[in-house]
């Protein structure tokens, strides 16, 4: 429902950013000036000046900003750091003479409100940004304009005003003027402000990223192209601020502005960028596992203005990050395997088993994800104690209400390690997700639940990041918490526990019988083995009588399908012993004539005289592998070639293919489709492309249809002038 402000606020207060206004007549009579005289005039005997051009330096402004990169005709700077501006006038100036530069943002600029900024370049005071004469060189002025290092992010309208004595004389409007202000990490005094000159160069500057899937034990990985300097994301991203009507004036504060963000990343509360699906029914829209970057989903977000279906949490997490850096904030993704989603905030995931051992996953409301993916944004957090700035949690992917709406964060990562849960934002729903305690319940037929197991060390087994500089993976667990089983660990876990309400965890006897599932790596389409393993450290010889249930799962670990295996089996273990069960699981247990859900978990429960253990094995199948060339010769604006070849394994044909392929810089998004690849049939794919850009790129690529999906791959490609 539209919002009526009227009763509440002077005028409506603005909101928009990507107008296209007359700002002001060319000429204004100053207001306490005879209004009967509309018309310029000039000092006795003076005559007067009138602004031929104003000329933005476009080359020596980008490169001294950082921000060539950008595919954008007008002048793209950041915040912080002085830029130049040469103005030729119609003659040479005199001490009679003044001007002053004006730089307007959204609709209603007002001075009051920084949204209407002049800036002066004499004894005359002017607003916040600072002025200075870099060159007077006859009817030309070399002018440097330096915004404080806490402006208003976004596209500003520049103007050039001659003082008159009866008013002001305005340049017309011209679109070719506009410039863009960013935030600046090379500024100390910004807040988003990052120290270290490789790590500005990997959170801000590259367009390329590697995001870690799988499972822990079998992490696999995905290229995703950010494409934040292609042409038209820029717009876009402020486009999506405009969306979700945040005050213009409140864009330059990155707390609220990421915290918006997070909220327009997702739809499911104000028409945001992304529609998120798990079904694996993905016919009205685009798979998740299709996308292999992020500019075809904000160009289409822009020209529709419309959700862009589909997305799950790698999704948001990459269009995030290429908004965040789109907009010069250190921004990366992050993945956190074996992670916890806490429905009521106890910091307790509550897995139910019924009494013959199988789970019940009506009455499990809790989920263990294989692994979630989230963003993380580099800021100053002056609303925080001391120590709680740096790195901060930011997820776009919907799971839980925060204020009303589906968003997360900015969370201190600091914070979460420590276990302050009682600062903003969303620490419970985020400490949750690497810290949350497992306990195991049977339920029986009158729907009482008994606790028999807890397990401290299953959640956020690790967290990864892509490493500065490379293709690799960076193990930053230890920034979000101690090590399991440590002084420190518990000391944070009994602080988080003091900020928690509702039911905790019980406190249960350590068991002397311990169980666990180990498997091997398969590819999709190949046979599992597993191992249940019994260990029994009592001074008794027990025999065991446990259950092994195995489910397809969404990688978010609800259920795809009923249980595939259910098998009882008795185990008998001696003394101080381990005693080891095999299973061997065929691929058409798991397989139908598709294999788009590349995630199995298999748990076992089991008991012997009173006492019960349980276990869970994620086991997560790989996918195929893309063959990806380039042609030898990568030179700037020649022609080159990349091609694509795949050959389907399975023993089912894939049908309704579709190929997907980009790279910022060489090759636009483009896809190829297929209506039948075979068994052993295989494809190949070439594309031609002109460079645009120098240096180290990536092309990304994916082949994606409904009964086999994360299929990738990417190459490298360093084009050289």
């Amino acid at each position: 429902m539209p919002t009526n402000e009227r009763g509440r606020f002077n005028k409506p207060v603005p909101k928009a950013n990507l107008v296209e206004i007359d700002d002001f007549l060319e000429f204004e009579h100053f207001a306490d000036e005879d209004g009967s005289e509309a018309v310029p005039r000039t000092g006795p005997g003076a005559s007067a000046v009138s602004v031929q051009n104003m000329d933005m330096c476009l080359q020596v402004n980008k490169s001294n900003h950082n921000t060539t990169a950008y595919n954008n005709r007008n002048l793209v700077v950041r915040r912080g750091l002085e830029f130049i501006v040469q103005v030729t006038f119609s003659r040479p100036l005199t001490a009679a003479d003044d001007f002053q530069l004006e730089f307007l943002i959204g609709n209603d600029p007002s001075p009051t409100l920084d949204t209407y900024v002049v800036v002066t370049f004499g004894s005359r005071p002017g607003g916040p940004w600072s002025g200075r004469v870099v060159e007077n060189k006859g009817q030309t002025l070399t002018l440097g304009i330096t915004p404080p290092p806490d402006t208003i992010v976004g596209k500003y309208r520049s103007y050039v005003a001659v003082i008159l004595p009866n008013g002001v004389q305005h340049t017309k409007r011209d679109a070719k003027t506009d410039l863009y202000l960013l935030f600046n990490a090379w500024n100390k005094d910004d807040a988003v402000f990052y120290a270290d000159e490789p790590g500005r160069k990997e959170y801000v500057l590259s367009d390329h990223g590697v995001i870690y899937q799988g499972s822990f034990d079998n992490m696999t990985q995905r290229s995703w192209d950010y494409g934040q300097f292609e042409a038209g994301i820029l717009d876009a991203c402020i486009y999506i601020l405009d969306a979700s009507k945040m005050p213009v004036f409140d864009r330059g504060n990155v707390i609220k502005l990421t915290r918006m963000a997070s909220a327009m990343l997702n739809s499911l509360d104000d028409d945001g960028v992304l529609v998120g699906n798990w079904s694996d029914d993905y016919s009205m829209g685009t798979s998740p596992t299709s996308w292999t970057g992020s500019v075809g989903i904000l160009q289409q977000y822009i020209r529709t203005g419309l959700p862009v279906c589909f997305a799950q949490c790698w999704v948001y997490a990459a269009v995030f990050t290429s908004f965040l850096r789109c907009l010069g904030i250190p921004s990366r993704v992050i993945t956190n395997f074996v992670s916890a989603h806490d429905n009521n905030g106890n910091i307790v995931i509550n897995l139910v088993f019924n009494s013959d051992g199988s789970q019940n996953t009506t009455e499990t409301k809790d989920t263990i994800w294989n692994y979630h993916c989230w963003t993380e944004a580099f800021m100053t957090r002056p609303d925080l104690p001391a120590g709680l700035e740096g790195w901060q949690v930011v997820d776009a992917t919907p799971q839980e209400t925060s204020g009303g709406f589906f968003r997360c964060g900015p969370a201190s990562v600091a914070a979460i390690k420590e276990g302050l849960l009682c600062h903003p934002f969303d620490l419970k729903f985020c400490f949750a997700e690497v810290n949350s305690v497992v306990v195991s319940s049977t339920i029986d037929r009158y729907k009482k639940v008994t606790p028999f197991d807890v397990n401290h060390n299953y959640v956020g087994k690790a967290v990864l990041t892509k490493a500065i500089g490379s293709t690799s993976s960076e193990n930053i667990t230890i920034s979000y918490k101690y090590p399991k089983g440590s002084r420190q660990d518990r000391v944070t876990m009994a602080r988080a526990q003091e900020y928690i309400t509702g039911k905790t965890h019980p406190d249960l006897p350590k068991s002397l019988l311990s169980v666990k599932i180990n498997a091997d790596q398969v590819q999709v389409g190949e046979d599992v083995k597993l191992e249940v393993v019994f260990t029994n450290q009592s001074e008794d010889s027990v025999t065991v009588s446990a259950h092994l249930s195995g489910l397809v799962t969404f990688y978010t670990g609800a259920p795809a399908a009923t249980a595939f295996k259910n098998e009882d089996f008795t185990v008998t273990v001696d003394t101080n012993q381990t005693q080891r069960v095999p299973f061997h699981i065929k691929a058409q247990d798991y397989l139908t004539d598709q294999a788009s859900l590349l995630n199995l978990s298999f748990s076992v429960s089991a008991q012997n005289e009173g006492e019960s253990v349980s276990a869970i094995k994620l086991v997560s199948l790989k996918a195929p592998k893309l063959g990806m060339t380039v042609s030898k010769a990568a030179r700037l604006q020649k022609q080159m070639f990349a091609s694509l070849s795949f050959t389907n394994p399975m023993t089912f044909p894939l049908t309704d293919v579709t190929v997907t392929m980009e790279s910022s810089g060489l090759i636009t998004p483009r896809k190829q489709s297929y209506s039948t690849i075979p068994p052993l049939g295989s494809i190949t794919w070439t594309e031609s492309f002109i460079p645009q850009v120098v240096g180290l790129k990536y092309i990304t690529a994916s082949l994606d249809c409904k009964n086999l999906r994360g299929v990738t791959g990417f190459i490298a490609v360093s084009i050289t002038p």
